[in-house]
């Protein structure tokens, strides 16, 4: 009589693996709600196949819906946080002002993912144990001072390169990841990521060349060099969001130096550290001389105040800011609800074409247009991300097979 094949003994999905798969998202802002995401314990899963009796149809539509809305809605908010013009005062020829406080767009946002992680993390394991063991502080907080430094950048990269240009330099952080193993750790990687990275590059550049001039506001070498200024931010952006993935995946795929740590105490643990360190810089640094500050790490001393007076006079900001906040942590929610009762590829798929869609719901909210050589841009990119993703799915499969037949 044939030996019947055992099934796969349930596995904890490799975060490395995931968060590889998931780069095509998050996030992570750069920021602190769009951070690192861990499988828990599951039977593993291809395709799209989903766990009964926990999934059904109903939790899948709420899951994705979820995933939708929220980050959809945060796209739209960011955009209009960071990009819309205020008048000072209500008279005709009142001068502009523009909402430029990163540091304490993010402490708020921090804040508002660190409560709803922790009550997430309270609701699903009955305690509040965020650190598996004391030697994961240390690296913790190095990932705390990456993000926290990445943020700055990202947003004065939006004064001098569109929006939507942002959101597809952000949308494969596996060019950082790439570039900060190959330099650092002489890591090689097969042909075929090298071609997406380039497809990927390419893409990018493709949409800032081709991007139509403002009315009235013909192309010059001073707009070109100002966008060159603009990805010059980003590309340091996008290397310290590689630097904090990096450090993320070692702290996740070394359980026996820094103890089992899962997706929701990484995102509570690292809310709570970057909401007081962020605290601690807006309330120390207006009593910091400025002869101590070096020129190239000076920034606006009394950004807290400033931010209050502005948010004073500018109340619709402080309620986008607060919606802004909000999406974030309950799309991070959804994220983790998601990973928990379905595949991994299919919350890369719901990443990418939610991506795709904040791209054109920012085209059509805004009242852009694109050029054809930024379409063509658009479909390099999002084209990469995909063979990316179909890559990493295969050589999961492949892995599952080996270790089914080891077994």
């Amino acid at each position: 009589m044939a030996r019947r094949k055992q099934v796969a003994p349930t596995q904890r999905t490799a975060s490395g693996e995931v968060m590889q798969s998931l780069s095509h998202a998050a996030e992570k802002p750069a920021l602190y709600t769009n951070g690192h995401i861990s499988k828990e314990p599951a039977i593993q899963k291809t395709g799209f196949s989903v766990n009964a009796p926990q999934a059904s149809i109903l939790s899948l539509l709420i899951c994705v819906s979820g995933i939708y809305a929220s980050f959809l809605t945060w796209g739209l908010l960011q955009e209009r946080i960071t990009t819309t013009s205020y008048p000072v005062d209500d008279s005709a020829q009142a001068q502009q002002e523009y909402f430029r406080f990163p540091i304490v767009l993010n402490t708020i946002q921090a804040l508002f993912a660190f409560i709803s992680g922790s009550l997430y993390l309270l609701y699903k394991t009955k305690s509040f144990n965020i650190l598996p063991a004391k030697a994961a502080l240390s690296p913790l907080i190095l990932v705390t001072l990456t993000t926290t430094l990445a943020s700055p950048f990202g947003y004065a990269s939006l004064q001098h390169v569109d929006y939507l240009t942002f959101v597809l330099a952000k949308s494969c952080k596996l060019l950082p990841v790439m570039a900060l193993h190959v330099t650092l750790f002489r890591k090689r990687y097969p042909l075929s990521k090298y071609l997406i990275v380039l497809a990927v590059t390419g893409g990018v550049a493709l949409f800032t060349l081709y991007h139509p001039p403002k009315p009235g506001k013909p192309s010059s070498r001073k707009t070109q060099s100002s966008s060159i200024y603009g990805l010059t931010l980003l590309g340091i952006n996008l290397l310290f969001d590689g630097l904090t993935n990096t450090v993320q995946d070692h702290i996740f795929t070394s359980p026996h130096r820094y103890g089992k740590t899962s997706g929701p105490q990484m995102m509570v643990i690292l809310n709570l550290l970057g909401t007081a360190l962020m605290s601690a810089y807006l309330l120390v640094m207006p009593h910091i001389p400025p002869m101590v500050i070096p020129t190239f790490a000076k920034t606006d001393a009394n950004e807290l105040s400033n931010a209050m007076g502005f948010l004073t006079r500018q109340p619709a900001v402080f309620y986008d800011v607060l919606g802004f906040a909000a999406c974030g942590a309950i799309g991070q929610l959804f994220i983790y609800a998601t990973l928990e009762r379905f595949s991994s590829l299919l919350l890369v798929t719901v990443t990418v074409t939610r991506k795709m869609l904040t791209m054109v719901l920012s085209v059509v909210w805004f009242g852009k247009s694109l050029s054809q050589g930024q379409w063509m841009g658009v479909g390099l990119v999002f084209g990469g991300i995909a063979a990316e993703a179909l890559i990493q799915q295969r050589e999961k499969k492949a892995k599952e097979k080996f270790k089914s037949k080891s077994t």
